[in-house]
């Protein structure tokens, strides 16, 4: 498949402009070894690992079998002070190619990161966050739209990520109901100059995800996706048939809300299949340039 490119993806050394979200619990060491060799971004949340040593022990594994970049995710407010510190010391030290920072303030986590040459972006669902992160220092904003997984802002994804390229002067990456090459298309033609899509790859070989969790995002459409805060505190994107009808928000602990009621996003509508990760990144690759050329006359 030809290669295509924005200034972002060509600056972190991607032969395509697409980023596997990071997943709570489901995202790990595997994902990303095989987003790098497809020639994406993939990431995952520091905290899949119950433990920093842990963390360390993944990065190496990863480091050990690829050259080329992945992410790490950071939730900066979500996170116990001291296992945030040794989960950034942990990336400092691998020098993690891109470190994406969300529910917080960037500022010191940015200075340190770039101190060793690394990027980092920054997700948001709204502009005014958008532009504290900006001032941050951060390199890239996550425009995080309307129908996303997990944690979902409100904003339609072509409103958002014109609306956020037209008022920052740092790249935007445009998230939110991106499943295939359509929708690729469609946000880099907004200025996006990443997609940033998590859904899709749940339904991968890789994923830790159970495999009925995978095949019911196959099976889902957008109609079988609930918009709620009753899960964690925080409106996130999720699964109905997951969600048990007495639940009550503080009946589960955090994690085990996660491990039990399964995230996915609007975009399930265009998941037909699951298949290792290298053969979805073909698919997006192939669907993307058969819109282009449809537009192309």
């Amino acid at each position: 498949m030809s290669a295509f490119s924005t200034p972002l993806s060509r600056k972190l050394g991607l032969t395509y402009p697409l980023v596997a979200a990071p997943m709570f619990i489901i995202s790990n060491k595997e994902m990303l070894l095989a987003c790098a060799e497809a020639g994406i971004l993939g990431a995952m949340p520091s905290l899949n690992q119950r433990t920093s040593e842990g963390l360390r022990a993944d990065l190496e594994w990863v480091r050990s079998r690829t050259d080329k970049p992945f992410a790490i995710n950071l939730t900066i407010g979500l996170t116990n002070p001291e296992r945030r510190e040794a989960d950034v010391q942990a990336c400092l030290d691998f020098e993690v190619p891109v470190m994406i920072t969300s529910y917080g303030n960037p500022t010191e986590i940015v200075q340190r990161a770039h101190e060793k040459g690394i990027t980092v972006f920054h997700d948001v669902i709204r502009l005014d966050h958008a532009l504290k992160a900006q001032k941050a220092g951060v390199d890239a904003i996550i425009g995080v739209s309307q129908g996303a997984g997990g944690h979902a802002g409100t904003i339609n994804p072509y409103a958002l990520i014109p609306y956020l390229r037209a008022n920052l002067n740092v790249p935007v990456i445009g998230a939110g109901c991106i499943s295939g090459g359509e929708q690729v298309a469609a946000a880099l033609a907004l200025g996006a100059e990443l997609a940033y899509m998590g859904t899709r790859f749940i339904a991968s070989s890789e994923c830790a995800a159970p495999q009925a969790y995978k095949q019911m995002v196959v099976d889902s459409t957008h109609d079988d996706i609930v918009y709620t805060d009753q899960i964690s505190g925080v409106h996130a994107n999720f699964l109905k048939q997951t969600i048990p009808d007495s639940f009550e928000a503080g009946g589960h602990d955090a994690a085990r809300r996660w491990v039990d009621i399964w995230s996915a996003g609007q975009g399930v509508d265009t998941i037909h299949d699951i298949k290792p990760i290298g053969e979805i990144v073909e698919d997006i690759v192939r669907e993307y340039h058969d819109a282009v050329k449809r537009l192309a006359g």
